[in-house]
């Protein structure tokens, strides 16, 4: 596992709130499955590999940050 330094990750992005944003919607995506990663998986969380992606220049940030959140709906409903 490599180690992801802030430092790496701001050299793609603006500043470190930027990156909070990016990384978090990111990670957010890798782990209910809508995207996949652009970075191999090597048994990290998805918010490691967003950071991974983000400093390997792998993602636009803006891209990122324009997309619309996708929110997986339940299969079933349920009833109290």
């Amino acid at each position: 596992m490599a180690r992801v330094t802030v430092e790496d990750c701001l050299e793609n992005v603006s500043n470190r709130f930027e990156l909070v944003m990016v990384a978090s919607k990111r990670a957010r995506q890798l782990s209910i499955g809508g995207k996949d990663p652009l970075v191999a998986w090597e048994n990290d969380k998805p918010t490691v590999v967003a950071l991974r992606e983000i400093a390997e220049a792998k993602i636009d940030p803006q891209y990122i940050l324009s997309e619309s959140d996708v929110i997986a709906k339940p299969s079933k409903t349920l009833v109290s």
